[in-house]
């Protein structure tokens, strides 16, 4: 399930919690957040009540990283996809998330792209593919993902 906290949806904010933990504990989805990282600090409270989250497009952000790192290193799974989205280097930020958990990035192609200011391509792949080594890159590029979707 998906809260665009970003942009705004059709659930309410304060709802977060008690609709995550019904879906999780029925179905065992898992919650994914459209989130500025800078904003999460505001949602500590709610977030440590969530059982599983996602947050995307690593956190879009500079000034929320270190609360970003904070969540990485609770369990939080972080997608690396939309580097056209974040006003940051991607790659100094995932090889601190890798060193944090290893398990936590999952690369996205964020397709079909249509608000990103530069819209995904090969080279995003690429430059993932470029710096991290093929060890970490199975983890990110696919076992990470794997795990977190087929596993409750």
């Amino acid at each position: 399930m998906r809260f665009n906290v970003k942009r705004g949806g059709s659930e309410k904010i304060e709802h977060i919690e008690q609709l995550s933990n019904k879906l999780y504990e029925e179905y065992g989805w898992h919650t994914e957040l459209y989130i500025d990282s800078k904003d999460l600090k505001e949602l500590k409270p709610v977030l440590q009540s969530i059982p599983k989250f996602s947050i995307d497009h690593l956190g879009l952000s500079k000034e929320g990283l270190d609360d970003l790192y904070y969540w990485v290193d609770k369990g939080a799974k972080i997608k690396a996809t939309g580097f056209g989205r974040i006003n940051f280097d991607p790659i100094p930020t995932m090889k601190k998330i890798h060193q944090i958990n290893p398990h936590a990035l999952l690369f996205g192609t964020d397709l079909p792209s249509t608000r990103a200011s530069v819209p995904f391509s090969e080279k995003d792949a690429q430059l993932v593919a470029e710096n991290f080594s093929a060890d970490d890159l199975e983890l990110i590029m696919f076992k990470n993902a794997q795990a977190w979707y087929l596993r409750r």
